[in-house]
């Protein structure tokens, strides 16, 4: 039962599959017999355009007019128009907005005092469908390929091919070496590990031993920048004094020189102005003579104070005489 078959691939990109025809018995009837001229080509459904492929929700299935009664098609004809109605009364009803101007459109803008999530619905339908039988595969073989060959026949007896006592010596041989392997290399690993425990401490203590030597270098280097900032201040203390007394000292004599000449001239008109005086005739001045004359001035207003009283009464008398005179006469 030797047959060609072989696979190309279409301009289109589909895969094409042909195999010589092969005869089969009472084939007409389950299927008309191909011709000679007639060739099946099998191709990818994938890339079939009758096949659709993805979202299958929002499709609509439409009953055929066959499947419908008349009445039923009517009242379907019947809703249809109303709904168009219906779609043409609302859209007069709405107010639109006028046409946008030249080089310019409208865009849809949310104005509501609420958010709204604006989506698609998708309608959601659901499907199924029943294959048909196969109509050509029959319930016997058609070809039963004639016998070709001897029969012969093989007695295998107990132990022949396999003997457990002896077979099982290798794969004990394997699980105890494997044991034994791992078992060792436990051993190794801990004794590696505890290797590397004792470097790691060892490491750590020449690290602190390390970081304490730091430690020390790093306080004596601030000491001795701290001593060497120290004596830097000293010496600059030291320098600033010393200049400050130089200059003291070259203004001393300068302002000695300098007022050499000025000491006498300055006394001189001092004196001259009265700011030198005696303590005796200055006392003598500023309170003797005020007290003295203060004395003399009240004394004197004390005479006149008796004198104008003498010569009131003296006048007084005078006139009480005259007019007692003048009573007489």
């Amino acid at each position: 039962m030797a047959f060609v078959s072989h696979s190309q691939r279409d301009t289109n990109g589909s895969y094409t599959f042909s195999s010589r025809p092969r005869p089969v018995e009472n084939r007409s009837k389950y299927r008309e017999p191909p011709s000679e001229q007639t060739h099946s080509n099998y191709g990818n459904i994938m890339y079939d355009r009758r096949v659709v492929r993805g979202n299958t929700y929002a499709q609509h299935i439409i009953p055929t007019a066959a499947q419908l009664d008349p009445s039923e098609i009517q009242r379907q004809q019947e809703i249809r128009r109303r709904a168009i109605s219906e779609k043409r009364a609302r859209e007069q009803f709405i107010s639109r907005t006028p046409e946008a101007l030249q080089g310019r459109k409208h865009i849809d803008v949310q104005t509501d005092l609420y958010l709204e999530e604006l989506s698609d619905v998708i309608v959601a339908t659901d499907i199924e469908c029943q294959t048909d039988a196969f109509l050509d595969k029959p319930a016997t073989p058609l070809f039963i390929p004639a016998k070709s060959g001897k029969d012969v026949e093989t007695q295998i007896e107990e132990g022949e091919l396999f003997d457990f006592d002896r077979e099982v010596q290798s794969v004990l041989e394997v699980l105890v070496g494997k044991t034994i392997e791992q078992s060792l290399e436990e051993v190794m690993e801990e004794e590696e590990l505890a290797c590397l425990r004792a470097t790691q401490r060892a490491f750590e203590e020449l690290r602190n031993n390390e970081l304490a030597e730091v430690l020390r270098l790093q306080e004596q280097e601030r000491r001795h920048s701290k001593e060497k900032e120290r004596r830097i201040s000293q010496q600059k203390e030291v320098l600033k004094k010393e200049r400050e007394t130089a200059e003291k000292i070259a203004a001393r004599a300068y302002t000695q020189q300098y007022l050499a000449d000025l000491f006498p001239a300055v006394f001189t008109s001092l004196r001259r102005d009265g700011y030198f005086y005696d303590p005796v005739e200055k006392d003598i001045e500023t309170n003797f003579f005020p007290w003295l004359t203060s004395e003399v001035n009240k004394s004197l207003e004390k005479r006149f104070t008796a004198r104008a009283l003498l010569d009131t009464i003296i006048c007084d008398v005078a006139q009480n005489r005259l007019e007692a005179f003048k009573d007489t006469q």
